[in-house]
């Protein structure tokens, strides 16, 4: 149940709790308020805030339930009848996060193939098959082959030394006293979203003309990662030459899917006590963050090219969750205040597939909005009205995970 609620937990903030929080922000600002504000918003780029793990922290968790899910199968099954699983699972997957991101209603290259449902589609598969082959300990060696030889891809391989940020874009093509190339950079649209674009086919230009090359860069636009997306990933990126969930960037976030894995094998173990069990937790939890830290001293801690470092420090904070749940929910056996997140928990990806379709906070703005929110503004204070429709929204994704739940509708994938 541990595993359940932690997965909802870790939901729940993607479906509308941040936004109450930011509402009660707008309504009483203070310095507590201020601090988790910023909290659940995502480092820029260099940084680690609470918002930052909300993504590891499921594909860790992905890793955990993996090792139930598999063993089973293998068990009942063989090899064979899991990796069936794990193919069919992950192919579905990765078609929800295309359609997630908007499917095929516009005209290619204006479609995603890169996004959240998709790398944990990629890291399930790639997990899931290691799982099947190998031993803990070369699931190991794998996990820290992956991190090591990101970080040597990233700090040794030499790259052409040109940032690829619209603003950076532009600025070179004044000085190279090209005012029209310069104001395609300051136009609003995606330029990768868009057929024979313009703009691309400048950035394109500058990107080959540059013939300096650098190594060890991890700025924004200005490591390898993103580079190879700019030359290799096609359709829309998010970050309009790159995405955050791109290419090379999926080998460390299948390491954190083995981390998971690892806290997995742990609790399943019959060798170990839960006391014991506990204790490694905890360690390895504070031990994988501090280590990372360390790391990001010189490969810095970045969620948005997932550096190893950053693999790290996320791993030990979802290690240090799965512990402390699995204490009071699985060894103390204290229930009862969990429920909700169980009922979020057991239909996960239902629930963010929905609430990208419906829209809780818009759903509740038509229930609580126009006049009724300002009613409550001058009835209490203002904002109040903001925060009310932010919980009447986080109130129906409850009551549609309650209604699943208790008509055994579990919709797992």
């Amino acid at each position: 149940m541990s595993l359940d609620a932690l997965r909802g937990f870790d939901m729940i903030w993607i479906i509308g709790a941040d936004s109450m929080v930011y509402a009660l922000h707008r309504m009483t600002p203070s310095a507590a308020t201020t601090f988790l504000a910023d909290q659940l918003d995502h480092a820029d780029w260099q940084g680690f805030h609470f918002y930052d793990l909300i993504f590891p922290l499921f594909v860790f968790l992905v890793g955990v339930s993996l090792v139930f899910s598999l063993t089973k199968m293998l068990d009942r099954g063989g090899r064979t009848e899991a990796l069936k699983r794990i193919l069919r699972r992950s192919l579905l997957l990765f078609v929800l996060g295309i359609f997630y991101s908007g499917g095929l209603s516009s005209a290619w290259p204006d479609i995603r193939l890169m996004g959240v449902l998709n790398r944990i589609a990629l890291a399930y598969a790639c997990a899931g098959v290691l799982f099947c082959y190998c031993r803990p300990r070369t699931l190991a060696a794998v996990c820290a082959s992956l991190l090591l030889g990101y970080w040597a891809l990233l700090a040794l391989t030499p790259i052409r030394n040109i940032q690829l940020e619209n603003g950076n874009l532009a600025r070179l093509s004044e000085q190279a006293g090209d005012p029209q190339r310069a104001a395609l950079f300051r136009q609003q649209d995606n330029p990768s979203a868009v057929k024979d674009s313009p703009a691309w086919a400048a950035a394109q230009s500058m990107f080959y003309a540059t013939t300096h090359y650098v190594a060890g860069r991890f700025e924004k636009g200005l490591n390898l990662a993103n580079h190879l997306d700019f030359e290799f990933l096609p359709g829309r990126k998010y970050d309009i030459y790159w995405d955050p969930e791109g290419l090379l960037s999926t080998l460390p976030a299948v390491a954190t899917c083995l981390l998971g894995v690892f806290g997995g094998l742990l609790l399943r173990s019959q060798r170990f006590s839960d006391g014991r069990k506990l204790l490694y937790l905890f360690s390895l939890g504070l031990g994988g963050v501090g280590v990372g830290w360390l790391w990001g001293l010189e490969f810095p801690v970045i969620k948005k090219i997932w550096t190893s470092s950053y693999v790290l420090v996320a791993g030990g904070y979802s290690a240090l969750l799965l512990a402390a749940f699995y204490l009071i929910i699985d060894v103390w056996k204290l229930r009862k205040w969990c429920r909700p997140f169980v009922w979020i928990g057991m239909n996960s990806i239902t629930i963010y597939l929905v609430s990208a379709l419906v829209g809780w906070h818009g759903f509740a703005e038509r229930l609580a909005g126009g006049d009724i929110l300002k009613f409550f503004d001058r009835l209490v204070c203002e904002g109040f009205g903001e925060f009310v429709i932010c919980i009447l929204g986080l109130g129906m994704a409850f009551a549609f995970a309650r209604f699943l739940y208790r008509r055994n509708i579990f919709l797992r994938l």
